[in-house]
C-alpha cells in the first residue's frame, strides 16, 4: 500500500476503516497537542477509544508540578514573554497563526524527562537490616515492556537445521519447545504480517525460492568445517559487520581470551601508580631539582617496561590517519535510540560519521552478548566518508581505507579501558576508532566513577587514553567529554589543555601528548544535563587552544624542536568537534565559522529530524510532508526487522526501539507552518494542528498514537507488550483480544 494512502488517513490493517472518529462521535478539532491531558483534541486517537483506556476526563488528575502552561493567545503571544512586537518569543516556536489551535497551552520539558530521571543525592547505607529493600527511585529504574513471544517457540535444535534433519535436543520429551515444525507454523505462530506487500523483509533480502515452491532460508555451511552439524542460517546479520564468534565470547566469559599487550601494560601501570608524581591530578609532589636526578633512571624504566612486551605496542604516530571537517557532519553516540536500524537510516541521509551506542568495558571483558551487540555495525557504516575536493586532510590519510563506524565506550577503572581497547582492535576488523565516553551524566555511571565522573579526575582521564593508545594497534582513540561536573565551573579548557600538551609529569618526562587524535566537547556541565543552551563561546575558546597546539606543531616541522612523532597523534593534528543544540544547517554552518571547530556532532537534532544531514548536504532546509516522514518510519521497520528478525521477538523488539524513536520524533515542527527560521531546538510549540491528519497523527505526544504508528507496519502488538515512555510514569498495556 502506498504511503499516499496514509496520509489520506485510511489504516492498512482495515483499508475500509478510516482513523478518523466515527459518525457517532461528534467531529472534533485535530490538534496536534504537547500535553497529557486526555482530551479528543490532543491526539489523533478517538474520543471514545481514550474514553474506554482511561476513563472520562474527569477521572483524570496530574500534578501541576509536571507541567507548565503558558498562555499564548494572539492578544498575548509575546507580552507574556517581555517580546515586543515583531520579536521572536524565547523558549516557544513562532507557529504561523492558522496554524495554532484554540486552546493555548504549551509543555515545556526539557530532555531530562527523556533520558532519564534527574540527579539523586547518593543514599547513605542503611543499618535496617532484615527490613524490606527500598524501592528503586527515579523515571527509568526498571521499565517493562513485557514479552512479545509464541505461546509456544520453536525449539532451537529446530531452528538453524533442515526440516527433515534437525539437530538432537538434549532435553527430548521433557523440551518445553515445539519440535515439530509443522505444528508450530499452524498452532503457535501467529499470522504473518499483512504490510510491506506481503514479503517478509529477511527473506526479501536473504531467502530464495525452493524447486517445490517453498520460501525459505538459505542454508550454508561454514566453510571453516567439514561438520555438517555447523550448518548456519544467513539471516539478516549477513549485512552486518563486527559480528564476533561465539568461541571468542565465551572465551572472554571464561577469562580464557589472551591480551598480552593489555596485561604488559597494565602490569607496568601498576608500578607507575605507586609513585606519588603519579597520584596527584597535575600538580608534582616534588620540586624540579628533586625530578632532575629521576629523568635519567625514568626513561630507563621506560625502556626496560617496553622491552617486556611480547610485541611492541603501537604508538600514536603510527595509528591510521582519520579526518574531521566541514563536509562530515557526525551522529553522536545515542543511548537506546542510536542503534543499528536508525544508524543506517541516517547514513542513508547523509550522515559521514557514526558511533555506536556507549558500551560498559566491564562487560565487554567479560563477554555479554548484549553489550557485544553494540558494536555491530551495518555494512554501509564500512564505506569512506565522501570528501569535497578542497578537504584538508592530514599527510598520509587514505580516505579509502577510512570509515564511518567508530565504537564508544565507557571504564572508570585504567585496566579495563586498557584491556577492552584490545580486545575490540582484536575482535572488531571495521572501527574507524575507540571513543572513551567522558561525558555521561546519568547518575549510575557517575556514581560508578566512569562517564563524566573522570573529568574530576583529569590524571586518571590521561593515563587512561595514554594506556588505550599503547594496545590499540593502528585504531585512533578519541575523547568525548563536557564542560565539567557543575554549572559555572567549567573544566574542559584545562582538560584539553592536558590532553594535547600532557600533564606536568608527562613534560617533565618528555612523554608528550596523551595521544588522542580528536577531542569531541559537548558545550554543557554534567549538572546542566540537557537544559539550557549549549555553550558555544566555551567550545570556541577550547578550539582556540587546539588551534593553537596545531600551529606550533607545524611551525616546528623539520626544526631541532620538533617534537618527537612517537608522542604526537596521528599526523600531528589533533581534531576537535563541537557538540550541542545543532538542528540545522544554519546552525551547522555557523558553528563552523563562529567556533571555529572541524566538525559538529548532532544528536538530539538527528532523533527529531534524521533528515538534518540531507539538510546540511543540500545547504536549505528541507519541508518534509507526512508522506515522506512515514516513509522514513516504514524504512525504519524494515531496518528493524532484517536486523532483530521477523519472528515475534524480533516484531516486538523493533517496535519497541521505533517507539523510543517517536519519542523524539514527535518534537518536530514543520518548517512551513513556522513563522521565523531557523527553528530551535530547545523552544516548545503551542497547541498546532497539522496540515493534514496524518502530520497531526506523527505530531502527538500521546504515546498510543505512537502504538497507532507501529501498527501501520507491525500490525497489532502481542497482548504482552508493554510499553513505558521515559518522560511518563504511566505505561501502555493492549487490551487483550476479545
Amino acid at each position: 500500500m502506498s504511503p499516499e494512502t496514509y496520509e489520506n488517513g485510511i489504516n492498512p490493517l482495515d483499508p475500509v476503516q478510516s482513523l478518523k472518529s466515527p459518525p457517532s462521535i461528534p467531529d472534533v478539532e485535530r490538534v496536534a497537542h504537547p500535553q497529557n491531558t486526555i482530551l479528543a483534541e490532543d491526539s489523533a486517537v478517538t474520543k471514545a477509544e481514550k474514553i474506554e483506556r482511561h476513563g472520562g476526563p474527569d477521572d483524570f488528575v496530574e500534578s501541576e508540578a509536571k507541567r507548565i502552561k503558558v498562555n499564548v493567545s494572539a492578544n498575548e503571544e509575546t507580552k507574556g514573554n517581555g517580546a515586543t512586537a515583531g520579536e521572536r518569543p524565547k523558549g516557544i516556536a513562532p507557529i504561523k497563526p492558522e496554524s495554532v489551535s484554540v486552546e493555548k497551552q504549551i509543555t515545556l520539558r526539557d530532555d531530562d524527562a527523556a533520558e532519564g530521571a534527574a540527579h539523586e543525592p547518593a543514599r547513605q547505607p542503611s543499618d535496617n537490616r532484615g527490613k524490606r529493600k527500598e524501592k528503586s527511585r527515579g523515571q527509568n529504574t526498571s521499565r517493562n515492556f513485557g514479552s512479545s513471544k509464541d505461546e509456544v517457540g520453536l525449539c532451537g535444535s529446530r531452528m538453524t537445521r533442515p526440516e527433515f534433519s534437525p539437530n538432537e535436543c538434549q532435553y527430548g520429551e521433557k523440551c518445553r519447545f515445539e519440535h515439530d515444525l509443522r505444528k508450530y507454523l499452524k498452532d503457535w505462530k501467529r499470522e504473518d504480517l499483512t504490510t510491506f506487500e506481503g514479503i517478509c523483509p529477511i527473506w526479501k533480502t536473504n531467502g530464495r525460492e525452493a524447486e517445490d515452491g517453498r520460501k525459505e532460508l538459505i542454508l550454508t555451511e561454514n566453510p571453516e568445517t567439514n561438520n555438517p552439524s555447523k550448518l548456519e542460517v544467513k539471516s539478516a546479520s549477513s549485512g552486518t559487520l563486527n559480528d564476533i564468534p561465539v568461541q571468542a565470547r565465551t572465551d572472554l566469559t571464561k577469562r580464557k581470551f589472551k591480551t598480552p599487550k593489555a596485561d604488559a601494560y597494565n602490569k607496568w601501570l601498576d608500578t607507575q601508580t605507586q609513585k606519588p608524581e603519579d597520584q596527584t591530578d597535575g600538580q608534582a609532589v616534588k620540586k624540579n631539582a628533586d625530578l632532575e636526578d629521576d629523568v635519567d633512571s625514568q626513561k630507563q624504566d621506560r625502556e626496560d617496561n617496553r622491552a617486556r612486551y611480547i610485541s611492541p605496542p603501537f604508538l600514536p604516530s603510527e595509528k591510521r590517519r582519520v579526518y574531521f571537517g566541514p563536509d562530515t557532519p557526525v551522529l553522536a553516540p545515542l543511548t537506546t535510540q542510536g542503534n543499528l536500524p536508525f544508524r543506517r537510516l541516517c547514513v542513508n541521509l547523509g550522515a559521514q560519521l557514526t558511533y555506536s551506542e556507549m558500551a560498559m568495558s566491564l562487560p565487554l571483558i567479560q563477554g555479554q552478548k548484549s553489550e557485544w551487540a553494540l558494536m555491530r555495525a551495518h555494512e554501509t557504516e564500512a564505506t569512506p566518508p565522501s570528501l569535497s575536493p578542497s578537504s584538508a586532510v592530514v599527510k598520509d590519510y587514505d580516505n579509502a581505507r577510512d570509515l564511518k563506524f567508530g565504537a564508544q565506550i565507557a571504564a572508570n577503572k585504567p585496566w579495563q579501558a586498557v584491556k577492552t581497547a584490545e580486545i575490540l582492535t582484536t575482535l572488531c576488523p571495521h572501527l574507524r576508532l575507540i571513543d572513551l565516553n567522558c561525558g555521561c551524566p546519568i547518575d549510575l555511571v557517575y556514581r560508578a566513577g566512569a562517564g563524566s565522573a573522570l573529568l574530576d579526575s583529569q590524571a586518571k582521564l590521561e593515563k587512561i587514553v595514554r594506556g588505550m593508545n599503547a594496545v590499540s594497534n593502528d585504531v585512533p582513540i578519541t575523547v568525548k567529554i563536557r564542560m565539567g561536573t557543575k554549572d559555572n565551573k567549567p573544566t574542559a579548557l584545562k582538560l584539553v589543555e592536558r590532553l594535547v600538551y600532557g600533564g606536568e609529569e608527562a613534560q617533565i618526562y618528555g612523554r608528550g601528548s596523551s595521544g588522542a587524535a580528536a577531542i569531541t566537547l559537548h558545550g554543557r556541565s554534567r549538572q546542566q544535563r540537557y537544559t539550557k543552551s549549549a555553550d558555544w563561546e566555551y567550545i570556541a575558546d577550547c578550539a582556540a587552544l587546539i588551534k593553537r597546539f596545531n600551529e606550533k606543531g607545524d611551525e616546528l616541522v623539520d626544526t631541532v624542536n620538533e617534537a618527537d612523532p612517537r608522542t604526537q597523534p596521528a599526523g600531528g593534528k589533533v581534531y576537535f568537534i563541537g557538540n550541542g543544540d545543532c538542528y540545522s544547517h544554519d546552525d551547522y554552518q555557523r558553528h563552523l565559522s563562529e567556533a571555529k571547530v572541524d566538525s559538529v556532532m548532532v544528536a538530539r537534532g538527528a532523533l527529531i529530524k534524521p533528515w538534518v544531514f540531507e539538510e546540511i548536504e543540500k545547504g536549505q532546509y528541507l519541508d518534509k510532508s507526512a508522506t515522506e516522514r512515514l516513509a522514513l518510519v516504514e524504512q525504519y521497520v524494515r531496518y528493524g526487522l532484517e536486523t532483530w528478525g521477523s519472528d515475534e521477538m524480533g516484531v516486538g523488539t523493533t517496535r519497541r526501539f521505533l517507539l523510543e524513536w517517536l519519542s523524539f520524533a514527535y518534537r518536530y515542527v514543520p518548517v512551513g507552518i513556522l513563522e521565523h527560521l531557523p527553528p530551535r531546538l530547545q523552544d516548545r510549540p503551542p497547541a498546532w494542528r497539522g496540515r493534514n491528519e496524518l502530520e497531526t497523527l506523527l505530531a502527538s505526544d500521546n504515546y498510543k498514537d505512537w502504538i497507532k504508528i507501529s501498527e501501520m507496519f507491525l500490525g497489532p502488538a502481542h497482548n504482552n507488550f508493554r510499553f513505558e515512555p521515559k518522560h511518563k510514569s504511566n505505561s501502555y498495556e493492549i487490551e487483550a483480544e476479545g
